[in-house]
């Protein structure tokens, strides 16, 4: 098994873009409608209703609001890797196959499919992406009593 460096991490990058994107989007409208229902809830209550109806919305809204500051952080996250840069040491941005499966340490996004090919996209701060973080091919590490061979680092 082989890895074909840059057009796969491209390809991965690429996907973990569109997948911040749309973390990013759907947190906006979750936000903004939220936002709508506080206003309409103030048009149309009065009292007590009005006061926890408008306070729901509100709780309603900052949670969006806390999931939107998450996505920015995934994609400055994103923004500051460096996958072009080569590197013999698992590090942040790197392509690393194992006899377990193929990792791309990037950002929390989980399983993607590359040419119908899985990859396992983790964080560097994730358990197994530190665990992988500084070790090179011919490696052998040890995840959840399961040992992983590194056999390429890309």
């Amino acid at each position: 098994m082989h890895i074909t460096p840059h057009p796969v991490k491209d390809a991965l990058y690429q996907q973990c873009q569109q997948y911040v994107r749309q973390r990013i989007d759907t947190a906006r409208s979750a936000m903004e409608a939220a936002q709508e229902s506080a206003n309409e809830e103030s048009k149309s209550s009065a009292g007590d209703k009005y006061e926890t109806g408008r306070a729901m919305a509100q709780i309603e809204r900052d949670r969006h609001a806390q999931l939107l500051a998450e996505a920015l952080k995934l994609e400055q996250d994103l923004h500051q890797l460096d996958i072009d840069k080569p590197s013999s040491v698992v590090r942040a941005g790197s392509l690393v196959l194992t006899n377990r499966g193929r990792f791309f340490i990037a950002i929390s996004v989980g399983k993607l499919v590359i040419n119908g090919v899985d990859y396992f996209v983790v964080s560097p701060a994730s358990p197994i992406g530190a665990l992988l973080i500084g070790h090179s091919a011919g490696d052998t590490v040890t995840f959840n009593k399961m040992a992983y061979q590194l056999q390429e680092v890309a």
